[in-house]
C-alpha cells in the first residue's frame, strides 16, 4: 500500500512543480502517474549503475556529482515518456532538486513508518 501512495504523492508533485517551474510540461495527471512510475523504475535499475560508474567523480566533487546523475535521469525519463518535456537540463537538474525535497517533505507527513 505504501508503493502506491508514494506513487500518487509523486505524481502529484510532479504536476504541481510542472504548474509552476516554466520549462518543465506535463500533460494530464495520467502523464505524471506515468512519469512517477517511470522514475522509480529508472531510479531503482539505471542510477546505481551511473553512480558506480561515476564514483570517482562523485568522490572528487564530494558528491557533487550525484545532482547531474539525477538531472540525466529527469532527461532519460523524458526521452520514455510522451507528454513529458524539460526544456533543458539545467532545468532537468533543477526539477530533480525540487522533486526531491518536495518528496522527502510529504512522505514525512503523509506516509507513517512503522
Amino acid at each position: 500500500m505504501n508503493i502506491f501512495l508514494r506513487l500518487l504523492i509523486t505524481a502529484g508533485l510532479v504536476l504541481l512543480i510542472s504548474n509552476f517551474m516554466s520549462g518543465v510540461h506535463v500533460e494530464s495527471f495520467t502523464t505524471s502517474l506515468i512519469v512517477a512510475f517511470v522514475l522509480g523504475l529508472i531510479n531503482i535499475f539505471i542510477k546505481p549503475i551511473m553512480v558506480v560508474l561515476t564514483l570517482p567523480f562523485t568522490i572528487v566533487t564530494f558528491g557533487l556529482f550525484l545532482l547531474i546523475i539525477n538531472g540525466l535521469m529527469i532527461i532519460l525519463c523524458t526521452k520514455i515518456v510522451g507528454g513529458f518535456v524539460v526544456d533543458s537540463f539545467w532545468t532537468a537538474l533543477l526539477f530533480s532538486l525540487v522533486l526531491s525535497i518536495t518528496q522527502s517533505i510529504a512522505y514525512k507527513l503523509f506516509i507513517k513508518e512503522k
